[in-house]
């Protein structure tokens, strides 16, 4: 099961390929992320007087802050978890740049990381090679004879982490999560989503038309002429449409039951006959295993189709393209503008391409990120943050053990069952108890192209060498820097990496209202995320399996159904509105996390009368908590990524997350003396925990 974050790191993408959050700046950005700490935190002068909590509270509790931080010109969002992340990237850029120097007393781990970002800052070489680090690889794709002998490519592309054709992988198994199994799953498309190949309107329409013209313009950087490079844009276009026609739907995907499907190689050679699976299977690198979870079965016996339909010479073009989008970050800062025009300008409204040394550190982060990311505990992570962590999550834990308890629309066998789910999450706080080792990655000063496929490929074999091996539960899924947070049903884990404990999500400077409203509030988000409409189909132990009673599952949809609803007719732009099926499981967990972090917080009171209880600024303790969680969601959108976020994101923007939630509060009317029918206190709130 894919873990369940607080947000998609949303910042510019600026490769097809590498989700990862890209922050920007120059040396201007340094000085911005020392002096933007102060945004973060919530003070009573953030209020805007002018605006009414009861109609608005998103207005009401962060308006002003739009005002005071605009979009930079190369963001396409911006918002708290956008500042955080800029403050930690400059910290880890601080020990990049002091382990970039070639210096014989750095230890093996600092040579590593040091070495990786001084190749990557090397943009004099990176022009100087230009393009002939593809040399290789497409010399490869042009002697290709026919295709039967795709496969083969198709191995070695896959090994250095360019999506072609499909993924395989491993992962968790559905039923038995103690081990680990071997996955292949629906891929290679360029544009962020399979929809994206199919909607008629007119935005839809121009973002095809802009693609076809972006892949169009990099084949003309790599030598083609005009009329050749838009026929090869064509024939891209063309196989990735082919590809998306079979591709499962985002909300579809959400049910874990219609991404488990166990078969053996031949059952899965059956659905793709004209795919070399067996030559594959062989050379790909993987242990023999009889047991292969074919996530998406109709995307494989379609891309049979793709394959009879498109030419061999145009596989080869598809596969030069995607290994071309693969290694952008490593070429010539044309390729990086041109990237940067369609993924960045066109596509998230940004204006500016972000700074090497941002996308640099990216790089160390997702190819050495628990390298890296030891470094960044050592000088960012206090010793005693751990224990704060812990004690707050056993807090939330409690309140939610409470909860389930006096749900009225719960059977006490499922309500047990439920209680024996919580007691068994595992709670995983700031950095992994032992480091991944990386030293068999060959990273060199002078081969910024090549550190990075080195690492693809080390990463892919890892992932590899798990299949029919026991799951290891000490693994994290993102690095110790990261701003994020997430839960894990196939684990049934939290885990909380040390970026994200600091303002404004935990401030120890603040009073136990404006903590719980925020990181409480992240607790108990993911906490519940092991209860929503993804989550509560894993038992315990992890497993997929239904352990509700017949009458706890209608009674569980039909309130799921009214959050779904609710946010569907929430506006993303002006005429598009939220997918509140996609977007359900986080919505769920924004409610459910409101109310055990309440809940925690009163517990809290009542235990120590008159601590933090009085009014600071004229504001009641209740009111910080919901201008506390609040803050945590100030942010401002381009249109363009208000778009992409409402088609691909299973989250719903700031200003709804804040709305939605406290709409379904009863205790947020009181709290601002709401009046009932008002837009945050209407007549039809929706609860399921």
């Amino acid at each position: 099961m894919a873990n369940r974050t607080l947000f998609t790191p949303h910042a510019v993408l600026v490769t097809v390929v590498l989700l990862l959050p890209a922050l920007f700046g120059g040396q201007r950005a340094l000085a911005q992320a020392s002096t933007s700490t102060a945004s973060l935190r919530f003070s009573a002068d953030m209020i805007d007087p002018a605006a009414d909590p009861c109609t608005d509270f998103y207005a009401y509790a962060c308006s002003k802050w739009q005002a005071r931080n605009p979009i930079p010109a190369d963001q396409s969002s911006w918002g708290t978890f956008n500042v955080l992340h800029e403050n930690n990237r400059a910290q880890l850029r601080d020990i990049l740049d002091k382990y970039a120097a070639a210096d014989k007393k750095r230890t093996s781990v600092e040579k590593q990381v040091g070495d990786y970002y001084s190749a990557c800052m090397n943009e004099p070489l990176i022009e100087k090679l230009g393009t002939k680090p593809l040399d290789p690889e497409f010399k490869r794709i042009h002697a290709l004879k026919d295709k039967p002998a795709l496969a083969e490519e198709i191995v070695r592309l896959h090994r250095m982490g360019v999506n072609v054709m499909f993924r395989f992988g491993s992962g968790q198994d559905f039923k038995d999560s103690s081990q680990q199994t071997a996955r292949a799953g629906q891929g290679g498309l360029g544009l962020p989503d399979r929809d994206y190949y199919f909607k008629d309107d007119e935005k839809s329409k121009l973002v095809r038309q802009q693609y076809l013209e972006h892949v169009t313009n990099v084949f003309g950087l790599l030598g083609e002429k005009p009329d050749a490079a838009a026929a090869s844009a064509k024939a891209i276009m063309a196989i990735e449409t082919g590809l998306a026609k079979g591709s499962l739907d985002r909300v579809s995907r959400r049910d874990p039951n219609k991404m488990y499907h166990p078969m053996g190689p031949a059952e899965l050679e059956k659905l793709t006959p004209d795919f070399a699976w067996s030559l594959y299977l062989k050379q790909i690198g993987a242990p023999n295993t009889d047991k292969i979870n074919v996530s998406e079965p109709e995307f494989f016996k379609n891309l049979n189709s793709v394959i009879e339909t498109a030419s061999l010479d145009d596989w080869k073009t598809y596969l030069r393209w995607h290994f071309v989008v693969s290694a952008n970050s490593y070429l010539p800062k044309r390729f990086q503008d041109e990237n940067f025009d369609f993924f960045g300008k066109k596509l998230r409204g940004a204006k500016e391409q972000q700074a090497r040394w941002k996308r640099c550190v990216d790089g160390v982060d997702g190819d050495l990120g628990e390298a890296l990311g030891q470094k960044y505990v050592e000088v960012a992570f206090g010793t005693d943050g751990k224990e704060r962590m812990l004690k707050l999550v056993h807090a939330l834990e409690a309140s939610l053990n409470q909860d389930i308890q006096s749900l009225p629309w719960m059977s006490d066998v499922t309500k047990q069952k439920a209680l024996e789910k919580l007691a068994a999450i595992d709670n995983k706080i700031g950095y992994p108890d032992t480091y991944r080792d990386y030293s068999t990655i060959v990273v060199e000063r002078k081969d910024a192209f090549g550190n990075n496929f080195r690492a693809n490929q080390a990463e892919f074999q890892r992932q590899l060498s798990k299949i029919g091996q026991p799951v290891d539960k000490k693994e994290w899924g993102m690095t110790p820097p990261t701003v994020n947070a997430y839960y894990s049903g196939s684990m049934n884990n939290i885990n909380f990496p040390a970026g994200i404990l600091q303002p404004p999500f935990f401030d120890k400077g603040a009073d136990d209202a404006l903590n719980f409203g925020g990181i409480g509030v992240v607790i108990g988000h993911e906490l519940t995320h092991g209860f929503d409409d993804q989550g509560r189909k894993f038992d315990a132990k992890g497993n997929l399996n239904d352990w509700w009673s017949a009458d706890d599952n209608r009674e569980f949809e039909k309130r799921a159904a009214c959050v779904a609803d609710q946010y569907s007719s929430y506006p993303a732009t002006p005429d598009v509105k939220l997918n509140g099926r996609l977007t359900l499981g986080e919505n769920a967990a924004d409610n459910g996390g409101m109310r055990v972090a309440y809940m925690a917080l009163h517990s809290l009171l009542a235990e120590e009368p008159g601590k933090d209880s009085a009014p600071i600024d004229g504001l009641t303790p209740d009111q910080r908590f919901f201008l506390g969680f609040a803050n945590i969601w100030c942010q401002n959108l381009t249109e363009q990524t208000a778009r992409l976020y409402a088609q691909t994101d299973p989250h719903s923007p700031g200003r709804w997350r804040v709305n939605g939630t406290v709409s379904n509060f009863p205790e947020f009317g009181t709290a601002f003396h709401c009046k009932p029918g008002s837009a945050m206190v209407p007549a039809n709130a929706c609860r399921v925990w």
